[in-house]
């Protein structure tokens, strides 16, 4: 997964579960939305994940929380032209 993400990418939180190592509770909510700020190669002590995720809050967290948010694709728009009117000229 740590591959097909990129600093800058939407990812959603989908566990909420006590921090691996500490067994604290974690400030991540599950269900929202959030940006990746950094991405770090580094096995989690869980085994299931290659990669810990930055998300500016609080340390990183391992990759196994987060699902990837699909970007938004770009829709096309029609917009109206306007031509200049043609001038008569009169003499």
């Amino acid at each position: 997964m740590s591959d097909a993400i990129s600093p800058g990418d939407l990812v959603l939180c989908v566990n909420a579960a006590p921090n691996h190592a500490t067994g604290w509770p974690v400030p991540l909510q599950a269900g929202e939305t959030y940006r990746v700020i950094e991405i770090m190669d580094f096995d989690c002590p869980c085994g299931r994940g290659d990669a810990l995720i930055d998300v500016g809050i609080d340390f990183a967290w391992c990759q196994t929380r987060f699902r990837l948010l699909p970007k938004p694709k770009a829709q096309t728009r029609e917009r109206k032209v306007t031509a200049p009117r043609e001038k008569e000229t009169v003499r």
